[in-house]
């Protein structure tokens, strides 16, 4: 069972593993993610594994395509029933701002999401080649850097970061934003067609250790967490809810990473979200059989050491379904 696992993981295949054919009498429950190969992908595919091969009343089928920030609004008009979310990309979609500020009735929508758990995104790395020469932020003036995808909370999260450490903007020609999906933007990094390739990841991220696996990398941030308390703009950054200070430690990605220490960057809380009409049944039954069955795959899924119950269940910015509520009830985490 382990070695399974592990190889599905180390694969990116996990998806393919949820997207069995279904019994006739299994209802379906349509869950979408990002990418294959991010943190989100993993701890959300490995949720549908542990709620799939736990029960026979229904089926999570997976589909990893698109951003969440789309994603959400799908989840709001019923036609996905769960979605990956983010503390920060909620708050913009129930106030109406940002990018959801242009699409009506967003706010009515917001209302018909709830909340399973939460779990950590991951620090965000700003990726280079060591043979680039480029050594910290402020030296991706004038480079071609992939921030994150169009419209994703990555893009606008990241973009927000460095210019708080570095004041660079690429609306004014400091570098250029390059627009791009995860999966091609990649491919263009290995390609070396970008200098710089940011993803937020729980370590050690699938992608990174692809690419450190034959080139030598550096990490871009700050050499430690007090750096990122220095500055009026980096305090700024960091007080709305749902942001948070990340680490990438030192020599996590093996012989051929080159930073000299850890390396601090942001970070920022993440959730699986669900349609507020999903029966209380359902929703419990999948928190319980997720919550139970974790620890039997953490040794050989090395990203899930990182979600643990205190952090799923913390209170932020959306309400948790009832039937994963009676659940954190049920087993202590919250005493009220």
């Amino acid at each position: 069972m382990m070695k399974r696992w592990s190889v599905l993981a180390a694969a990116g295949l996990l998806a393919a593993a949820v997207a069995m054919p279904a019994e006739a009498q299994k209802r379906q429950i349509k869950m979408s993610t990002i990418a294959p190969g991010s943190s989100s992908y993993l701890v959300m595919t490995t949720f549908a594994n542990l709620v799939n091969q736990g029960q026979k009343d229904f089926e999570i089928t997976v589909d990893a395509t698109g951003t969440a920030t789309k994603h959400m609004v799908d989840v709001g008009r019923g036609s996905i029933d769960m979605s990956m979310t983010a503390v920060v990309p909620y708050e913009w979609m129930k106030n109406g701002t940002r990018i959801y500020k242009k699409l009506k009735g967003i706010k009515e929508l917001a209302r018909n999401l709830r909340i399973i758990f939460w779990f950590p995104l991951g620090a965000f790395h700003y990726t280079v080649y060591e043979s680039s020469g480029i050594k910290t932020l402020a030296d991706i003036k004038g480079k071609r850097a992939f921030i994150g995808p169009p419209s994703g909370g990555q893009l606008v999260t990241g973009l927000g970061f460095v210019k708080a450490v570095t004041g660079l903007d690429p609306k004014k020609g400091d570098f250029k934003s390059i627009n791009l999906n995860f999966a091609s933007a990649l491919q263009a990094f290995q390609d070396r067609q970008i200098d710089v390739y940011t993803i937020g990841c729980l370590d050690p991220c699938a992608q990174l250790q692809q690419v450190a696996a034959t080139s030598k990398i550096r990490f871009l941030g700050l050499p430690s967490k007090a750096d990122l308390d220095k500055s009026p703009a980096l305090k700024k950054f960091f007080s709305p809810p749902g942001r948070a200070k990340g680490v990438i430690r030192k020599g996590v990605y093996g012989s051929n990473h080159t930073n000299e220490g850890d390396v601090w960057s942001n970070d920022a809380i993440l959730g699986v979200t669900v349609r507020a009409g999903l029966d209380n049944d359902t929703v419990y039954k999948m928190t319980k059989l997720f919550w139970s069955d974790l620890e039997s795959i953490r040794a050989s899924a090395p990203y899930m050491t990182a979600v643990t119950l205190e952090f799923a269940a913390q209170k932020a910015n959306m309400a948790f379904h009832p039937g994963a509520a009676k659940y954190y009830r049920e087993a202590g985490v919250w005493k009220e």
